[in-house]
């Protein structure tokens, strides 16, 4: 199978300060790319990108706030007027919460579900047109709460489920129009995520939880997720844990549950 061109392409990374966005950003530069990393740290952003361009590569970096829709437009439109038009686009930039569901502020279940879903779905949105004039190609990131429950995040899985199948549906809209669409599904990396997790009133925890498994780093998830991509993938499971969790919870479910309950260690009495 022919490998899809990654040199000269323009990539655009949603939530490229940091974690899995930044080494996204480094291995697609490094492949050829020209990257663009948005987010709404924009001084993160700028480190990133700077990095990115003494190593000799091509980026750029721009604010964006997936959630509001002029700011997404302004950052796409910035992108389009320095390089042409968007090629790839990888919906990354995600949040999280640790709360019980009984505890947690109406509020914080939307932001999770308004930044996770409907910002992807904005981005996605806004170079929608360079993506069929290119035949380019969308890679949403996911999460094994994408396909099976975490104790304690009821607004994460929700999103991570929906951002899957949202793309999944849209992958069947977008073939005959030469755009593919690659989900992916990392289990724990070490990003930060969590330590930055909402608690029930929206503040930031500032306290990392103990990992099932062994962490990857941003770096070999940047890896595997461009070889994917290269390859046309409609879907990558990253990790034994990620797999193991697919088939568990597939084959059986209350099995699952109750090894994903004790994975907690004791995180929420009761």
């Amino acid at each position: 199978m022919e490998k899809r061109e990654v040199r000269g392409k323009v990539v655009v990374i949603t939530g490229g300060g940091g974690g899995i966005g930044a080494a996204l950003g480094g291995v697609w530069a490094a492949a050829g790319a020209k990257v663009a990393l948005l987010d709404l740290d924009l001084a993160a952003a700028e480190t990133a990108a700077a990095l990115i361009g003494a190593a000799g590569h091509q980026a750029m970096a721009a604010r964006c706030d997936v959630c509001d829709a002029h700011s997404r437009e302004a950052a796409i439109s910035a992108v389009q007027a320095r390089w042409g038009g968007v090629d790839v686009l990888i919906n990354n930039a995600g949040i999280t919460h640790r709360s019980l569901f009984a505890e947690t502020d109406d509020a914080v279940l939307r932001q999770v579900m308004d930044v996770n879903l409907f910002g992807a779905i904005g981005c996605t949105r806004a170079v929608w047109r360079d993506l069929i004039e290119r035949r380019g190609q969308i890679i949403a990131i996911s999460s094994v709460a994408g396909f099976a429950p975490l104790l304690g995040r009821t607004a994460y899985a929700a999103s991570k489920h929906a951002m899957a199948g949202f793309f999944s549906t849209l992958r069947t809209e977008l073939a005959p129009h030469g755009v593919s669409v690659l989900v992916v599904y990392p289990a724990f990396t070490d990003t930060g995520l969590d330590k930055a997790a909402l608690d029930a009133s929206g503040n930031a925890t500032n306290s990392a939880r103990r990992p099932v498994g062994k962490q990857m780093t941003p770096e070999f998830v940047a890896e595997a997720i461009l070889r994917a991509a290269q390859s046309d993938r409609r879907e990558l499971l990253l990790s034994p844990v990620a797999k193991a969790s697919r088939w568990l919870w597939q084959l059986t479910p209350r099995l699952y549950e109750r090894l994903m309950v004790r994975s907690q260690h004791g995180e929420f009495d009761g």
